[in-house]
């Protein structure tokens, strides 16, 4: 592609990028090594994704799960395709049926049966392989069942998140969750064996039936009896009702490129209007880590984050068109409210006229697949069905109980999700497929890796690194705590309230990229990760 990178890098960074013509970026080496043994089996990326996303649920069960919701953008090698494996809320919720159960409330339960929407991840697998996989749906499940037979050493990160669960009451106390993820009563130590037979029951299932035990089958049938015998209103038909929704991504263009996202009920609409703001302003102009840049993003980010929260639902509940919001006139009146000298809360404007894991792969046939699944909010839900190992998402909690909101829970509705595949094209050709984990850091993550790709020419392992910054609300923000001191206090000066944050993980994201540089059968790719965040960089 026409984009010449810095391939120097001033963060610190104890890796450099590795070569190849079949890539898999992820945050477990043995999820990655999953994806590669079905390269190495003659599969292509798609191949490669699903098991690497099986594999996940597995090795970083506190991010996500077999009761997932997914999402995914690919380049087929010759178009763009989307697709929505988020889940429909049970026929019984109404804001009503909340009401009458926990009385007055601004939203669904954080945790428990009333949390949970239909999982979508497996649909997800299914419908991936299907039409777009070569090899048997059975052997791209083959190496997370004997990750869950045989058992993995658990990694320094993945144990600290368990630790932390495992002192939270409100998920201790869910209905087979400490039989499932505490069977010592504890979280595993860093390097204890984790064994998880059940999940293998189950992935077996899914993989003999091509998904439809989950959703039809014995697997169906045990989540519709645990819900109904823990207070939950999921049903055997809810759960048989479920398909995953192919779609076509919303895009914007920034600089000569394009970023695609997946459309609403996702929030990946933020990074494009944030990006579609920050056109106005010359930032290639600026010190690439200096505060004049960084406060511009931020109050895009913030402008962004307003019309999102205000606007974004489920697609056909929304009243304001995502072409609306992501006009161009539209944006430039919304760029014109940012004073480069002062910070400010705003408000969402009128563009009507009148815990997540990510994966990205890449094959040498020119296929690149972008894609996200997650449990939300650490173990999600809290609830397991143990003899099935599948715990379960909680992305109910994203639907609000305001009848006048676009986002009111309703039956078979959507809810309001955070997580977000993006890709990247220009002139109509693949050139990276990406994505940034974390809740609402996911857009703010995109949004400041491409200005740093794009208007800087940093190479993707360096965006990687540069130190972050986190958007809270008004004028709070999280700073890393690499950030030079300069920017902090040039920050401050205009008016943002600074709490630099030394957790990098868990509050500003890990990251996998893959950028095209040529021909894939040619010129391959170069593959770089990000130790600090435990995410990875790759370059295509």
């Amino acid at each position: 592609m026409s984009q010449t990178f810095d391939w120097t890098s001033a963060y610190p960074s104890i890796r450099m990028p590795m070569f190849g013509r079949n890539v898999v970026a992820t945050s477990h080496a043995l999820a990655a090594q999953a994806g590669m043994r079905m390269l190495w089996k003659g599969g292509n990326a798609v191949d490669a994704a699903i098991a690497t996303a099986a594999a996940k649920t597995l090795t970083e069960p506190c991010s996500n799960g077999l009761g997932s919701d997914a999402f995914c953008i690919l380049w087929d090698g010759q178009e763009l395709h989307g697709l929505n494996a988020s889940g429909g809320a049970p026929a019984a919720w109404t804001p009503d049926y909340f009401a009458r159960k926990y009385g007055p409330a601004t939203r669904p339960p954080m945790r428990g049966w009333d949390s949970v929407t239909v999982p979508g991840a497996v649909g997800a697998w299914v419908a991936l392989s299907e039409r777009f996989g070569k090899l048997p749906f059975a052997d791209l499940l083959e190496p997370a069942i004997e990750i869950a037979e045989r058992g993995y050493l658990a990694p320094i990160v993945v144990q600290q998140k368990w630790a932390a669960a495992a002192a939270v009451p409100d998920l201790v106390r869910q209905p087979g969750f400490s039989e499932f993820f505490l069977p010592r009563g504890r979280a595993p130590d860093v390097g204890e064996l984790v064994t998880l037979r059940a999940a293998a029951r189950t992935l077996r299932a899914i993989a003999e039936t091509k998904g439809k035990a989950f959703y039809e089958g014995e697997i169906a049938e045990a989540m519709a009896r645990h819900a109904g015998a823990n207070g939950g209103a999921m049903t055997l038909a809810d759960l048989s009702a479920y398909r995953p929704e192919w779609v076509t991504p919303t895009r914007k263009d920034y600089r000569g490129y394009t970023l695609h996202e997946i459309p609403p009920n996702g929030q990946g609409i933020a990074a494009q209007i944030a990006l579609g703001i920050l056109e106005s302003f010359d930032l290639a102009g600026m010190a690439v880590d200096g505060a004049e840049a960084q406060h511009l993003q931020i109050e895009a980010m913030k402008l962004a984050f307003a019309d999102t929260y205000a606007h974004v639902a489920d697609g056909p509940a929304m009243r304001v068109s995502p072409e609306a919001m992501l006009d161009d006139a539209y944006l430039a009146s919304r760029a014109k409210l940012i004073d480069p000298r002062r910070a400010q809360d705003f408000g969402a404007g009128n563009p009507v006229r009148g815990g997540t894991i990510y994966l990205t792969a890449a094959d040498e046939s020119g296929m690149m697949v972008s894609f996200i699944q997650s449990n939300f909010m650490g173990f999600g839900s809290g609830v397991v069905v143990p003899e099935w190992g599948l715990s379960l998402q909680n992305r109910g909690y994203g639907f609000v109980l305001d009848e006048t909101s676009p986002n009111c829970v309703a039956p078979g509705k959507r809810p309001f999700h955070t997580i977000i595949p993006g890709f990247l094209t220009q002139g109509g050709a693949p050139v990276m497929s990406f994505g940034v984990m974390g809740g609402n850091m996911q857009p703010q993550g995109h949004v400041q890796t491409l200005v740093r790709m794009i208007d800087h020419a940093q190479n993707p392992q360096a965006a990687c690194d540069a130190p972050r910054w986190r958007f809270n609300q008004g004028l709070e923000i999280n700073a890393e705590s690499a950030m030079p001191a300069d920017t902090l206090d040039g920050l401050v000066a205009r008016g943002h309230r600074v709490a630099v944050i030394r957790d990098s993980y868990q509050d500003f994201g890990a990251g996998q990229f893959i950028w095209r540089m040529g021909d894939p059968g040619v010129e391959g790719y170069a593959a770089a990760s990000d130790p600090r965040r435990d995410g990875q960089a790759v370059v295509w």
